[in-house]
C-alpha cells in the first residue's frame, strides 16, 4: 500500500472516530420523565445513568425580532424595559427606582485546558456564552414612568471590574461581586458614574466552572451574604480547589470577618429572604452526568450551618458513587434535603420573593419568582423560562412551578430567542427579567391588578420558662409505673 493510500485510510478512520464521537455527543440520552415529575416537594428520583461524556442538547441563540416578545401568563402583559445591552445578568432595583445591571460573562480561560476544556468552550459559545466579558455596570432610568428606560448610563466599565455579577446597595455604598472578590464603592443614589476606587472587602475563590458570585444584604444592613459556586461538577479535580466554594458566606460588615454560612450547595445563585419566615432562601444548580432526569435543581431555605450534600450526596439519602474522596465524619447525620425541586438541568439563576406592592395579580401574590436559564445537557431542552412557586401562609412552597414567562425557545427547533437570567421588581411593582443572550430587560405586569398585599410574617409563640416545680418532681417520672416496675440502679 502506498504512503498516500495509508494516509487516506488513516484520515478516514480518524474522521469515522470523530464522527462517531460527535454522534454520541449530540444524540445523548433522551429524558424519560417530565419536568413536572421532577419538580415540587416530592420529586421522582430515578436510577442514575452515569455518563463519562455529557449528553449535549444546546439551543442556539437567534435573537428577538422587533415584533417578538416572550409569552406571559394569562392576565399579564410583557414589554421591553431596555434593549441593546451586552450580556445583561444580575439586576438591582435601587430605592429611587433606578435599575443597575451587570453586563458580564465568564472570565478568560474559565473552562480549563485540554480537550475537555476545548469542548466545554465550544459548547458554551454555541449557547451564547464564553465570548468575552463586557465587565460593565449599567444604570437604567425610567424618569417619565412610562415603563421604558429612556436613560442608559455606563456607570463603570472595566477599571477593576472582572466578570461582575452580584449587586447590593445600602447607605451610599454599592457592593459588587467580581468572580474573585467583593468590592465596596461609594455611591449616592442618582449618580450616573462610579469613578471612585473601591475597597476590597473579601477575596473569593476565582473563576471555576461556576463563576457568578451573588450578593444579598441582611435586612439590618449589617451582614452581606455571598454565593460561591463550585469549580467542577463533582470535585473531580480534587477537594483542594473547592475550598471556600459550593457555599454561601456571611460577611460581617462591621468587623470585616467572614464565616461560611452554609455549604454543600453545588452552584447557589439567586438569594432572597422569605418574607413570611425571615429565612434565607436560594436556588441551586445540582450536578450533571447522571442522566437527563438527575439531579433536579432546587429551591431551598438555608439555615446557618446547613450542608446540602455536594459532592458526596444529593437529596439527603442518595450517594454519588463517582466521588472518590471520603465525606466528613458523621456526614449522613446532618445533610439536609432540599425543600423544593425545580426540574433537572433547568439551571435556575434569579430568585425574588413577592413581599407586597407587586402588580402580577392574585395568581402570583404569595411566592417566589425564578428565572430558569435553561439546559445544555438534556433532551428535550428544559428551562428557558420564568416560573412562579406558590407559598402558603406559613412560608412553605406548594404545588408545581407555574409558568409566568415562556416563549424563549423556538418551537420545533433547537433555537432560543433569549435566556432568562435574573429577576427583580421595579419600584412600580412590575417584574423585570434580564435576558442575557437577547440583550433585553423584559417588563411584566398585570395592567388591571391592584398591588399585592404585604406578606404576613409567621410568628410562633415560645414555650414559657418553667420557673417553679409543681408538686413532687419525682412523681413526674414515676407516674404510670408500679413500684416493682421501676428500673433498678
Amino acid at each position: 500500500m502506498s504512503t498516500k493510500r495509508k494516509l487516506l485510510v488513516a484520515l478516514g478512520v480518524f474522521l469515522l472516530v470523530i464522527g462517531g464521537f460527535a454522534l454520541y455527543l449530540f444524540r445523548g440520552t433522551p429524558a424519560e420523565k417530565t419536568l413536572d415529575q421532577l419538580s415540587g416537594r416530592d420529586p421522582q428520583l430515578v436510577e442514575p445513568k452515569p455518563e463519562k461524556i455529557p449528553s449535549v442538547g444546546i439551543a442556539k441563540p437567534v435573537g428577538w425580532k422587533a415584533s417578538e416578545a416572550p409569552v406571559a401568563a394569562p392576565g399579564l402583559a410583557v414589554s421591553r424595559f431596555a434593549e441593546g445591552l451586552d450580556h445583561p445578568r444580575v439586576m438591582l432595583t435601587l430605592p429611587n427606582g433606578d435599575v443597575l445591571v451587570s453586563e458580564a460573562d465568564a472570565p478568560p480561560a474559565n473552562t480549563g485546558g485540554g480537550i475537555k476544556g476545548w469542548i466545554m468552550k465550544m459548547m458554551m459559545q454555541q449557547a451564547g456564552a464564553n465570548k468575552g466579558s463586557p465587565d460593565t455596570l449599567v444604570l437604567l432610568r425610567d424618569a417619565d414612568g412610562d415603563g421604558k428606560a429612556e436613560g442608559k448610563f455606563a456607570l463603570r466599565q472595566g477599571n477593576g471590574l472582572a466578570s461582575p455579577s452580584g449587586l447590593a446597595w445600602r447607605n451610599d455604598t454599592l457592593y459588587v461581586a467580581n468572580h474573585d472578590a467583593v468590592l465596596a464603592f461609594p455611591y449616592k443614589l442618582g449618580e450616573t458614574t462610579l469613578g471612585a476606587t473601591p475597597k476590597k472587602l473579601m477575596d473569593l475563590p476565582a473563576a471555576g466552572n461556576h463563576w457568578m458570585r451573588n450578593l444579598l444584604l441582611s435586612n439590618d444592613g449589617e451582614r452581606l451574604y455571598v454565593a460561591v459556586g463550585s469549580a467542577s461538577n463533582i470535585a473531580e479535580n480534587g477537594l483542594e480547589i473547592e475550598k471556600g466554594r459550593a457555599a454561601i458566606w456571611e460577611l460581617n460588615l462591621k468587623s470585616g470577618y467572614p464565616r461560611q454560612f452554609a455549604q454543600g450547595l453545588r452552584n447557589p445563585n439567586g438569594m432572597d429572604f422569605n418574607p413570611a419566615s425571615g429565612e434565607l432562601w436560594t436556588v441551586v444548580n445540582e450536578r450533571d452526568q447522571l442522566g437527563p432526569d438527575l439531579v433536579p435543581d432546587y429551591l431551598t431555605n438555608v439555615p446557618v450551618g446547613a450542608h446540602y450534600g455536594w459532592p458526596w450526596v444529593y437529596y439527603k439519602t442518595h450517594d454519588d458513587d463517582r466521588v472518590k474522596s471520603a465525606p466528613p465524619e458523621f456526614f449522613d447525620d446532618y445533610v439536609r434535603k432540599p425543600e423544593y425541586a425545580l426540574g433537572a438541568h433547568v439551571a435556575p439563576l434569579g430568585l425574588v420573593f413577592v413581599r407586597g406592592g407587586e402588580k402580577l395579580g392574585s395568581n402570583f401574590a404569595n411566592g417566589a419568582v425564578i428565572a430558569r436559564h435553561g439546559s445544555w445537557n438534556r433532551k428535550p431542552i428544559s428551562g428557558y423560562d420564568v416560573v412562579f412557586v406558590k407559598f402558603d401562609a406559613n412560608g412553605n412552597p406548594q404545588g408545581l412551578p407555574i409558568s409566568l414567562l415562556s416563549g424563549f425557545l423556538v418551537t420545533g427547533k433547537k433555537e432560543t430567542r433569549g435566556r432568562p437570567t435574573w429577576v427583580s421588581f421595579a419600584r412600580d411593582g412590575a417584574l423585570l427579567v434580564s435576558d442575557d443572550t437577547g440583550g433585553i430587560i423584559w417588563r411584566v405586569l398585570s395592567p388591571t391588578a391592584a398591588p399585592a398585599g404585604p406578606i404576613k410574617p409567621v410568628v410562633t409563640a415560645r414555650m414559657p420558662p418553667q420557673r417553679d416545680l409543681k408538686g413532687d418532681p419525682n412523681a413526674q417520672y414515676s407516674a404510670g409505673f408500679r413500684p416493682d416496675e421501676k428500673v433498678r440502679q
